[in-house]
């Protein structure tokens, strides 16, 4: 009877010492590399108080003129100036979605088979875990993010979250009520098994919308904005 109990009380032991080990946290910190390159912060610093401005002219002019815009076969300025509405630059999406992607990190390509150096921001698609499907996992956008009991601002704070790791449960999430296609409230699971709801301006996928650039005959000119893989 001893001996059952003894190995009950291991297997026991074993099992919950392998849950722990396989819910564990995971976080994707900030990472900017663009600022060890004198040239390209300048660049960056420059672009984002374009961005700031929304200053049409400056942004066409540090574009490549192949710039990638879709993965559907969209490329070119035309292009870019088409697929972002800038015929009318004050009702465009473009600018708060390059403001983030600016604002936020990014790496320095380190692939060979790229002749050039290339910047990407934001770092959550540069430094996205390979063993992690991007589809399936976003990340916490910020610090001490409040997660809650409900998707509510006066709602129980159950803890904060700096960076985790996370999956999103989309069929309880919140979508808003001006168009009732973006959210307001994701509830989402951490990877160490928190659950909870985050305020929507505070989560990232990984292929969202992201920025690269290259310098070309001592420019840098920016060759692709897109999202999705």
């Amino acid at each position: 009877m001893k001996q059952k109990l003894f190995l009950f009380g291991l297997i026991t032991l074993i099992f919950g010492f392998s849950i722990n080990i396989f819910a564990q946290e995971r976080y994707l910190r900030p990472v900017d590399e663009g600022k060890s390159n004198a040239s390209f912060s300048l660049f960056r610093k420059n672009l984002i108080k374009a961005v700031k401005k929304r200053d049409k002219k400056y942004l066409i002019g540090i574009l490549d003129p192949n710039i990638k815009v879709s993965f559907g076969g969209d490329d070119g300025i035309e292009d870019f100036q088409n697929y972002w509405n800038l015929d009318t630059p004050d009702r465009s999406k473009l600018w708060d979605e390059l403001l983030a992607a600016l604002s936020n990190g990014g790496t320095f390509s380190k692939e060979e088979t790229i002749k050039t150096k290339q910047f990407c921001a934001p770092y959550t698609f540069t430094s996205f875990p390979e063993d992690l499907d991007a589809f399936e996992h976003n990340v916490i956008f910020g610090n001490n993010v409040r997660l809650r009991a409900k998707p509510d601002l006066s709602a129980e704070i159950i803890t904060q979250l700096s960076y985790n790791i996370i999956k999103i449960d989309f069929e309880n999430s919140v979508k808003t009520a001006e168009n009732g296609e973006d959210y307001s409230w994701y509830k989402i699971t951490t990877l160490g098994g928190k659950t909870g709801f985050v305020s929507a301006d505070y989560v990232r996928s990984p292929i969202a919308y992201r920025a690269c650039f290259e310098k070309k005959n001592k420019k840098w000119k920016m060759t692709a904005f897109v999202a999705g893989d």
